[in-house]
Parts: C-alpha cells; structure tokens; sequence
C-alpha cells in the first residue's frame, strides 16, 4: 500500500479503525503517504486516539503505518500536520491492555512510550496484526542473515585449509580444490 486512499480502504475491510470519519482519516493517511520513502510499501495500517491517557487528555485520531523500516504516525491539522516515526529496531515491546471502553496499545521506544486507543475488539486485532508483522519482519531479516553467516563459516574453514598448505598437510592441488568447493566456484 502505498496511497491515502489504499491504506484507508484495509483500515475498513480489517476493521483497524476508521477514525472519526472517512474525510478525516483519508487526510490522516495522506500525511503517511507524503511521508513514505521512494521504495517503501506500508505492510500494516490503522487509526487510532495518540497519547491516550484518559477521554479528556490525548491527542486524538491519528493514522498509524507500518513498514519494513518504521511506525509512521501522523495527524492533518486544521493548520499544519504532526508527523512521528519510529524506526523498529527502537521498539523495545508492544503490548495491549483493556479498560472499560476502549483497549489501548502501548509502544515502548527507546526514547518514550505512546499509547493508542481504540474500541476494544478492534485493538486487540491490531495487536496481534503487529505482533505478526513484526515477527514476520524479524524472521526475514534472520534468514537474509543467514547467508552472510555461512559465508563466515566458509572463510573460516578456508583459512584452516590454508593453514594445512603452509603447513606441507596438504598438497597446493588439494588446496585449490576445497578453495573452489568452498566459493561454489
């Protein structure tokens, strides 16, 4: 997704909050869309109260995105927007909690907290929607790892190799041959 109108229309099918209404919350996203960097797609998306502490003290309905870099956070003011970004590798923990009315999500940054509240059923999809994405994210980065870590292995091993040739252990021929088995050469 990738536009105000795109990331509204999952926010509805999903049911991740619609925001006090549709022109409010196309304006909300449209501020997440001029945000979006060139190559940058929102995998996640919902609207929500920011900061909320109680019904009277917040920062009322924002857009929330999520990409594979960052939480976009942002509000179209009657003059003027409020952007916010996290990138995720300064989330510390995302969790839920409910109360009476509302259920409310806590992100925890390495440099503050900000809570979001949403009806109750709506929040505690969210959540889990998060919790999903986020793990699913962590779980591509580990395996794109992955190959860097065997290419570490391999050096290693042929470090041993070449220790064994400057040892006499083992012939140049030998060698060359484990050096290119080892590259994939």
């Amino acid at each position: 997704m990738r536009t105000a109108n795109e990331m509204y229309a999952f926010c509805l099918e999903k049911g991740f909050g619609q925001g006090y209404n549709k022109s409010q919350s196309l304006k909300h996203f449209s501020v997440i869309e001029k945000a979006l960097f060139e190559d940058e797609d929102v995998l996640m998306c919902f609207t929500g109260i920011h900061n909320y502490v109680s019904m009277t003290k917040h920062d009322s309905n924002y857009a929330y995105a999520i990409t594979k870099k960052r939480v976009i956070m942002g509000q179209k003011k009657v003059i003027g927007e409020s952007i916010q970004t996290v990138f995720l590798d300064n989330i510390n923990d995302i969790t839920y909690s409910s109360g009476m009315l509302f259920g409310v999500i806590t992100v925890d940054t390495i440099k503050e907290k900000f809570n979001v509240a949403l009806d109750k059923a709506q929040a505690e999809n969210i959540n889990s929607q998060i919790h999903n994405v986020l793990h699913e994210l962590k779980s591509n980065k580990t395996s794109v790892e992955t190959p860097l870590q065997s290419n570490i292995s391999s050096a290693d091993e042929l470090r041993k190799y070449k220790s064994l040739l400057d040892d006499g252990i083992i012939s140049q021929d030998e060698f060359d041959q484990k050096k290119k088995q080892l590259l994939g050469i």
